[in-house]
């Protein structure tokens, strides 16, 4: 038999701050790279051997770390409300850069998958999401995605999506939201159920645990407090 779980699942970021040190160093990179190199714009990079590369590598893991507490002061906060006890923590990262031996990894829209680590690849408000654990592909770098993926952008979203089909997709589903916006709808999402057979097909990832969402907390559209 299935054991099943009470289980809260977090999304947040570094609160604008990650955005601010990527848009700072970029600026920098290609000042630095133009002495040396003419390439296509957004191809410039920075020498970790130079201070400006030092120091963007050092704000970069500061702005993972405050991500980080994030998660760690809401799911705290979680715990001390509902007076639930913690079994287990899992926390991963996207968007983000590893040194790995010789190597910096990027995983762009990527999380780790190495061997025996333990993972999130979400679905939407909507679907499920599976708690795994990787596999260590070599040919993958060791990643797996970080969730379900976007079928298209944001403004796509809004623009081809209504409140009302958001809405009667949630209840047929019994999901109470509170802070319901259409670019962040289950149908502005891939499939989950097909990215994860595609997956474990791939040998990336191993599913140990599904959770299924009964509420949602969100920001809501632009505007909403």
């Amino acid at each position: 038999m299935p054991q099943r779980f009470c289980g809260l699942l977090t999304h947040s970021g570094s609160r604008g701050v990650g955005y601010a040190v990527a848009n700072n160093y970029m600026r920098v990179a290609a000042q630095e790279t133009v002495r040396t190199a003419n390439v296509p714009k957004y191809y410039e990079w920075l020498d970790l051997d130079t201070e400006a590369g030092l120091e963007y590598w050092q704000a970069m893991e500061l702005s993972g770390a405050f991500a980080r507490a994030n998660h760690e002061v809401i799911h705290a906060a979680f715990a001390r409300r509902t007076k639930l006890k913690v079994r287990h923590v899992v926390q991963n990262h996207h968007n983000f850069a590893w040194r790995e031996g010789d190597l910096i990894i990027h995983r762009k829209g990527a999380t780790p998958a190495g061997v025996g680590v333990p993972g999130i690849i979400p679905g939407s408000m909507g679907t499920n999401s599976y708690i795994v654990v990787g596999k260590g592909n070599a040919a993958a770098l060791a990643s797996a995605s970080h969730g379900a993926g976007r079928r298209s952008s944001r403004k796509a979203a809004k623009d081809s999506i209504s409140m009302a089909e958001v809405r009667s997709f949630l209840k047929q589903r019994d999901i109470l939201v509170e802070g319901l916006s259409t670019d962040e709808s289950p149908m502005a999402y891939k499939d989950i159920e097909r990215v994860m057979e595609l997956q474990v097909a791939a040998g990336l990832i191993e599913p140990v645990a599904r959770m299924r969402p009964i509420a949602v907390i969100m920001a809501g559209e632009d505007g909403v407090d």
